[in-house]
């Protein structure tokens, strides 16, 4: 399959290269055209512009935020303008719910195809292959795309054929992991405190009640303090928490919880941590219980 591939970073690096491993031609665009240099090494085009990259049938965005997605979705020279008639756009961005809701009436009235696919895990994940996949959108659009999907993670989950309540899905997990960051990090500093080594309790934690994934990975991020490189940055956690709170308002559900997730991401942005691995936001329950960063404990 012909496929454009809009967004190199972190995780679309890995899922452009897992496409093209899978035997699909890729024409790639990036912001920074020297993240494409890799790529086309391996035989990917390079595209000087976003129109260039929609030539086939279907063309893939994962950029980080609402304003990059709807600046190469709705502008000038952007993916609707230049997608010819029944071609596809597959949004693997993390979005809010209502840009998703404009992509796919943007796309209906060009008489082109939108499909939400966000993705769980992080860029090791993207690299391997070991994505879990989150789709929603027309079953007649979504079926031929599944070999391209497979190519992408370990499971893929169709959770509607209305394209934003992927959005939702996706961010309802950010939510859970911020949850899970935020707890964790609070019950390191209690044992901490009293004397308990970080990463012996996190070991005893993910080696019984806690084996899930987000434990263990952010669970050990927060003992050994390792919040760079960022995996996934502060400043996207944040947004992401925002976008949640923005879904919750609209849906008029409660989010107690994603409220001070809030105030804790908002204090970690503004003390100029943002581009720390979100992880980082454990930090703070260490400052609070007046451990510091060499603190041995």
């Amino acid at each position: 399959m012909d496929i454009g591939f809009v967004g190199l970073g972190n995780m679309g690096r890995g899922m452009a290269v897992n496409l093209m491993k899978a035997g699909h031609h890729l024409t790639v665009y990036n912001r920074s055209p020297e993240k494409a240099e890799a790529l086309t090494r391996q035989g990917a085009t390079a595209a000087r512009t976003v129109a260039e990259t929609c030539s086939g049938d279907v063309v893939f965005t994962m950029l980080s935020d609402d304003s990059a997605v709807e600046d190469v979705t709705l502008g000038e020279g952007g993916v609707v303008a230049s997608l010819r008639p029944g071609a596809t756009h597959v949004s693997s961005s993390t979005i809010s719910v209502a840009l998703s809701q404009r992509l796919a009436a943007a796309h209906a009235d060009a008489g082109q195809r939108y499909v939400s696919a966000p993705v769980f895990g992080r860029p090791e994940a993207a690299a391997a292959a070991q994505l879990f996949v989150i789709v929603a959108g027309d079953p007649e659009t979504l079926r031929p795309l599944s070999p391209l999907f497979e190519a992408l993670g370990q499971r893929t989950f169709v959770v509607s054929a209305l394209p934003h309540t992927a959005n939702l899905v996706k961010l309802s997990g950010n939510f859970l992991i911020a949850s899970v960051i935020e707890s964790v990090g609070e019950a390191v500093a209690l044992v901490a405190k009293a004397g308990v080594d970080r990463q012996q309790y996190v070991d005893l934690l993910t080696s019984t009640l806690f084996a899930a994934p987000a434990y263990r990975t952010y669970g050990g991020l927060i003992a050994a303090r390792q919040f760079e490189p960022a995996g996934f940055a502060a400043r996207l956690g944040f947004k992401d928490v925002r976008l949640v709170l923005a879904a919750a308002e609209q849906l008029e559900v409660p989010l107690p919880l994603a409220s001070l997730l809030h105030d804790r991401f908002l204090t970690l942005v503004a003390t100029g941590a943002g581009d720390l691995d979100w992880s980082a936001v454990s930090t703070l329950a260490d400052r609070d219980a007046g451990l510091g960063s060499d603190d041995p404990a």
